[in-house]
């Protein structure tokens, strides 16, 4: 399933609403499934601002609705060498790839 498969665009109450709390509602998703996180990496592409300032607060955010150590997440910033739309600033793009376990109780 895709992300709006579990948080439509046309529902009113995802409008708005924090992206940490879209990843509290994945984590639960993840729980009932019995599914623990090994790691996750990040990717974020865009030209400006530059965010390796706010990549430690990004980690730890994560990493605390999460559940998991901070050091199980990795940030990278990159630019779009000035091409297409990310490289004008009309938009940016990120990828995330999550590692995960499957447990018993």
């Amino acid at each position: 399933r895709d992300i709006g498969q579990h948080f439509p665009d046309k529902d009113e109450q995802y409008k708005d609403i924090s992206s940490l709390k879209l990843l509290e509602n994945t984590y639960k998703i993840l729980k009932r499934r019995k599914l623990t996180i090994n790691n996750i990496d990040v990717s974020v592409v865009l030209e400006e601002p530059r965010i390796a300032p706010f990549i430690m607060k990004m980690k730890n955010n994560i990493a605390q609705v999460l559940k998991i150590s901070p050091e199980k997440v990795n940030i990278k910033a990159t630019t779009n060498e000035k091409m297409g739309f990310i490289g004008r600033r009309e938009g940016a793009a990120s990828y995330c790839v999550v590692s995960l376990n499957e447990y018993t109780d």
